[in-house]
């Protein structure tokens, strides 16, 4: 026998439809903020394993471990290189 309590799963709904909104990116793309601006940027998941993308990765490691200020995976580089990169990737 338990019991149910009907505020915690509505509000948990609703904090996670607020929060994929902020994060939402169409499938097989991931949604990264770049730059002093935290620039977003929607990027194909391809690139996760891409060896110049996962140099920006281990900097994203070591500069923030696994909690990223804005809720979304933050890249600690200039907007300039990260599209020189992702265009040299999308060229590959």
């Amino acid at each position: 026998m338990g019991f149910r309590l009907p505020g915690i799963r509505k509000a948990a709904s609703t904090r996670n439809q607020a929060s994929s909104k902020v994060l939402d990116a169409p499938k097989g793309y991931l949604a990264v903020y770049v730059g002093e601006d935290m620039k977003r940027f929607v990027i194909p998941v391809s690139h996760l394993n891409q060896p110049l993308f996962q140099d920006l990765l281990s900097k994203a490691e070591e500069e923030f471990g696994y909690d990223h200020p804005m809720g979304g995976l933050t890249i600690p580089c200039t907007e300039d290189v990260f599209q020189h990169i992702t265009s040299c990737l999308s060229a590959q």
